[in-house]
């Protein structure tokens, strides 16, 4: 799939903008707090409708206005789709062709995107939360459902959760609604844990394969799921029901004395083992970078595998963070097989790791020149 055009009204810094883009790759120059990460981030928006840099949607809409709007034309394999993403102080609104969604889960996974910006080296080193976002926002990319039964889950669990802090305060205890909401939330996070189960067993596959080539064959990568529950890759949905009610119950006097709700898939995470070791506790930061690298590039090669066609790719200003191999390898993965977007100060360091005629898009003050060069400096 590639992006063909955006256009953007009251967006950060950018009052109207309309730019047509390479299939290949388009490169945003700019000093910064120029604009061209807002530019990345616009695409971001579009694809999953909330930005990877804040969780506040007001702050997109530029000074004084009432609303921000993102409109793109995308090219997939079967045909052209135009979408339309609207931020107010009402909320958020999605359109696909001109139709406005009811749902944002029925929006996302049209616009599949590939993010990889400096906080994502961090995947490895990082919280557990920064991993459970991860991998809540790609496996949504390709499981329309996914959202929907994430989002399901979160409700019942602040329920849950509420229920706990009540009871404790009124020292009153409710068995048979405790029962209803375990039921709802093993129901939903029974969903939440088969889809997180299959997306890792396939993330790995992929993971170690490049994993091995970037490190020349000296390291073999795993990626496991760390959960308090007793899993196998074989489980059905409807053993990971009955394993999570189980649990619930078993926990039940524990989450009451602690007022939280302490199993389920909110409180996993993700191992990465390079050679049978933790390279979160013990990886060089040489490691980490690399394993963040194949995971990125993996998500990629998944995809694809998984609906039939490359995404699209951002990178934001990542190249600095990468030493010169590193960013050879990225650069050679990426070659004429996916467009991609990518943000820079200087086009001059790209000179001797590019095979594609980059679109330059030099960005200054909200301001785009669109300069179609060879990368010279």
């Amino acid at each position: 799939m590639q992006l063909n055009q955006i256009a953007l009204t009251n967006y950060r810094n950018y009052n109207q903008l309309t730019l047509d883009f390479s299939p290949k790759l388009n490169v945003f120059v700019g000093d910064n707090a120029q604009g061209k990460t807002n530019l990345l981030e616009s695409i971001y928006v579009l694809s999953l409708t909330k930005s990877h840099r804040s969780n506040h949607e007001k702050e997109l809409i530029q000074w004084k206005k009432e609303f921000a709007r993102i409109e793109g034309n995308i090219s997939k394999k079967n045909g052209d789709i135009d979408l339309t993403m609207i931020v107010s102080n009402k909320g958020k609104k999605t359109k696909i062709n001109g139709l406005e969604q009811t749902k944002l889960s029925q929006y996302i996974g049209y616009l599949n995107v590939i993010l990889f910006a400096p906080e994502d080296l961090s995947l490895v080193k990082g919280s557990p939360q920064h991993r459970r976002k991860f991998l809540d926002m790609e496996i949504g990319q390709i499981n329309s459902q996914y959202l929907h039964h994430l989002s399901n889950y979160q409700s019942v669990l602040k329920q849950r959760n509420q229920y706990l802090k009540k009871s404790a305060y009124n020292k009153t205890h409710d068995a048979v609604y405790l029962d209803v909401l375990n039921e709802q939330l093993a129901q939903e996070g029974s969903f939440v844990l088969f889809s997180r189960l299959y997306f890792i067993g396939l993330l790995e596959k992929w993971a170690n394969t490049i994993h091995e080539s970037i490190s020349y064959g000296k390291e073999k990568l795993n990626i496991t799921y760390k959960t308090s529950l007793v899993l196998t890759e074989e489980m059905t949905q409807e053993e990971l029901y009955h394993l999570l009610m189980k649990e619930l119950k078993q926990s039940e006097a524990r989450d009451l004395a602690q007022l939280t709700t302490s199993v389920g898939p909110h409180r996993d995470d993700l191992v990465f083992m390079v050679n049978g070791q933790n390279v979160q506790t013990y990886g060089s930061q040489g490691q980490q970078r690399t394993t963040a690298l194949s995971v990125k590039l993996a998500e990629i090669e998944l995809i694809n595998d998984e609906i039939g066609e490359y995404p699209i790719l951002l990178l934001d200003d990542v190249l600095s963070e990468l030493d010169d191999a590193r960013q050879v390898q990225l650069m050679e993965f990426i070659d004429n097989k996916l467009q991609t977007f990518l943000t820079t100060t200087s086009v001059s360091h790209l000179n001797d790791k590019l095979n594609i005629k980059p679109e330059v898009f030099y960005v200054t003050n909200g301001e785009v020149e669109r300069m179609s060069e060879d990368v010279d400096g």
